[in-house]
């Protein structure tokens, strides 16, 4: 166990309480590449960390009343079931395209939540989503879930917030309902023939936990067009590494794949552009003036 891992473990607490998202993605990567455990007792003992630092980091914000425990549940639960079937189709598809699939969702939901402005009304944390309506979102949430095998909050959060129309600090709150569930039901698979670590795990997750405790407390006080802004450019940046990972390595050794790189980042380019650009527009959807820029 090494301080860099603790360390990691730390800014996946923060991730989870802050944003309500990020866990599985961060997670495995540090204890395959840092700790060095392997791929599948990585995701398992992943699971572990993410789940248990859910639960706690929603306590804090069951306090705070910023939890809608009827759609979290209903949401955990039709998640759950979606995530079986994608579990059931994911392994007769190319992971690649899965994974590409799934960073260039990503960068579409980013794109989305950093332009999108805050609607909600006095009153409306406090009002849940119609039943049916989280049954769906659930299942085609914890379907690309299953399909990919990550990306749990980083879904839940925009569709609560694009679709449900939940301000984003309680969209943040919620989700972590919703990922301990799906975290649990995913570990209790592994656990049936994957062996985990626990001399790394238990260190790994109460590390995390601090980390969660901290980016609770900090989401209650960060205003919730920036957070939902901040969310937006940190899953940006996570569905690039996500899909430069799957760009085969012969790609950077012909000219046809220099040029489909420079095209990409030309794209990207254009992309931050235009987010830039968004970011400049009034509340109500107006573009602001030069002048009005300036005094801002």
């Amino acid at each position: 166990m090494t301080a860099l891992t603790l360390a990691g473990a730390v800014v996946v607490g923060l991730t989870l309480g802050l944003f309500g998202g990020g866990g599985s993605i961060l997670t495995v990567p540090l204890l395959v590449y840092v700790a060095g455990v392997p791929a599948k007792s990585a995701i398992a003992m992943s699971l572990f960390v993410v789940g248990v630092t859910s639960v706690v980091s929603a306590v804090g914000h069951a306090r705070a009343g910023r939890i809608r425990w009827r759609t979290g549940l209903v949401f955990g639960l039709a998640g759950m079931a979606g995530a079986y079937g994608g579990g059931l189709v994911g392994p007769r598809l190319p992971a690649a395209a899965l994974l590409a699939g799934f960073a260039l969702m990503m960068a579409a939901t980013a794109v989305a939540m950093i332009c999108r402005r805050g609607t909600s009304r006095p009153g409306e944390a406090h009002k849940d989503l119609p039943i049916l309506h989280v049954l769906i979102e659930g299942v085609v949430v914890g379907l690309v879930t299953g399909l990919v095998g990550a990306g749990g909050g980083f879904l839940v959060v925009p569709a609560l917030v694009l679709l449900g129309g939940m301000p984003m600090s309680t969209a943040v709150a919620t989700s972590l309902v919703v990922i301990a569930m799906k975290s649990f039901a995913g570990l209790a698979g592994y656990l049936q023939t994957v062996p985990v670590d626990w001399s790394i795990a238990l260190p790994v997750t109460a590390t995390a936990v601090a980390g969660g405790l901290a980016g609770g407390w900090l989401a209650g006080r960060v205003h919730a067009d920036r957070l939902r802004t901040g969310f937006g450019w940190f899953v940006l940046v996570m569905g690039g590494f996500v899909l430069l990972q799957q760009a085969p390595p012969a790609l950077f050794h012909t000219v046809w794949g220099v040029t489909a790189l420079l095209a990409g980042a030309a794209a990207v380019a254009a992309g931050v552009i235009y987010l830039f650009l968004c970011q400049g527009r009034r509340p109500d959807g107006g573009a602001l003036r030069v002048g009005e820029l300036n005094r801002t």
